[in-house]
């Protein structure tokens, strides 16, 4: 691919990409197809977060098909298979060789903001830069979240992030506590349990989803009904949705999906959501009952609505028995002491927060999230892509970067041409 070498301070380009993974090299592909002047900066290199911020055994949860960057679609002969973290590296790789973008790695942007004349001024560890507009690719994926309280547990408890998690031999021998069931939790849990490790859940509000119904892949079954085409304009929660946490099951084997239930039956300890740590005492919420039976509804509404699709369309499909509990906690705990339970690390699988820091333009809500319209800010030459719900479901996946991509690179095209229309007039 394309490398920028020797950029003088003050170059000027009409769009600086930041984040060279696949939501930034998309928007290089269709502004290149539009012939506009841009330059991609990446802080690691192409593919850096699937390949150093995962664990071993990760792999996707949505089926390889939904694998659908802009003319690229996934490359292998498993469109129903999930890709392991090797793969996921080598399609994202694949892709960059394919855009062949303007693109500069290791080069982190520490700073934009607006100049006196009005363009864009983007401080970067190889020097100053400007453009008209801006396009943050980087994810929302910033800062591994772990609780203040988190700090008085003992030294002699290990602490790790799920970023920073490996595999099972990773952690001393004992048993472990995860905090937090979505995807990275539930995923991580799994991984430790069938390493015969003695594991601890500590269990979150994330709903659930079945991975097969009727004789289909669900997610199979959610595009042909037009979960993927909703947009969050369109959705019953609005914006809201974003801060939504994603519905857990697991690509692993083949794919299947995950019930806490079913982990509780085979020895894994659950709790409800983290409260508080005082000492070497673990302190929950008593909600692990609500928490168990609120995952369930969303299942069993995903169920129904397959069936009245199914119904609606005359659709020959196997009969399914209908959703049982295999499980039901006797109380909600509230607490545990780890040393008494043997517990000897901790993984934090409670997400995220962006660090949007470096960008000093007004363009965040209070609590420092992005404010657009499918990707597009109110502040003239400013846009995001690649985070959930930009504007549709897929918008943070696979599926949903190639019409997100191509959206901005039309839009800022027309803005060019009006500026410049402008300028002459």
């Amino acid at each position: 691919m394309k490398q920028h070498q020797n950029a003088t301070p003050s170059v000027h380009y009409d769009v600086i990409i930041v984040g060279g993974g696949q939501a930034g090299l998309s928007v290089s592909y269709h502004l290149q197809k539009l012939g506009i002047n841009h330059i991609v900066f990446e802080k690691n290199r192409v593919a850096h977060s699937w390949r150093a911020d995962r664990w071993d055994s990760f792999c996707l949860v949505t089926p390889n098909w939904q694998c659908r960057l802009p003319d690229f679609p996934y490359q292998g002969n498993d469109p129903q298979g999930f890709m392991l973290k090797d793969e996921i590296v080598e399609y994202v790789e694949a892709f960059a060789q394919k855009v062949n973008a303007p693109l500069r790695e290791g080069v982190a942007v520490t700073r934009v903001c607006r100049s006196k004349s009005g363009k864009l001024e983007v401080t970067t560890s190889e020097g100053q830069f400007s453009a008209d507009h801006l396009v943050v690719a980087t994810g929302g994926y910033d800062i591994p979240i772990v609780p203040d309280y988190a700090h008085s547990l003992p030294k002699h408890i290990t602490q790790v992030h799920s970023m920073h998690y490996r595999n099972p031999a990773q952690l001393p021998p004992g048993e472990v506590l995860v905090v937090g069931s979505g995807q990275s939790g539930v995923q991580i849990v799994e991984d430790l349990h069938l390493a015969g490790r003695k594991v601890h859940l500590a269990v979150g509000s994330a709903p659930r989803s079945p991975r097969l119904y009727r004789g289909r892949e669900t997610t199979e079954w959610l595009f042909d009904l037009g979960f993927y085409d909703l947009t969050v304009d369109r959705h019953p929660l609005g914006d809201e949705v974003r801060h939504k946490t994603n519905h857990y099951l697991t690509g692993r084997n083949g794919g299947h999906e995950i019930d806490l239930r079913k982990f509780a039956l085979e020895g894994v300890h659950l709790y409800g959501s983290m409260a508080n740590i005082r000492g070497a005492r673990l302190e929950f919420r008593p909600d692990l009952t609500k928490n168990l039976d609120d995952a369930d509804e969303i299942y069993v509404n995903i169920r129904n609505d397959i069936d009245r699709y199914i119904a609606e369309n005359n659709i020959d499909a196997p009969v399914e028995p209908p959703f049982r509990k295999f499980w039901e906690p006797e109380s909600d705990p509230v607490s545990v002491d780890a040393d008494e339970a043997g517990i000897t690390s901790i993984v934090w699988a409670i997400g995220f927060r962006p660090d949007y820091s470096w960008i000093e333009l007004p363009a965040f809500d209070d609590r420092g999230h992005p404010r657009f319209r499918r990707g597009v800010t109110d502040v003239a030459g400013l846009y995001f892509i690649g985070l959930p719900w930009l504007n549709t479901w897929g918008s943070g996946r696979f599926l949903g970067i190639a019409e997100d991509a191509e959206y901005l690179a039309v839009e800022i095209a027309e803005r060019l041409s009006n500026s410049r229309v402008g300028r002459l007039g």
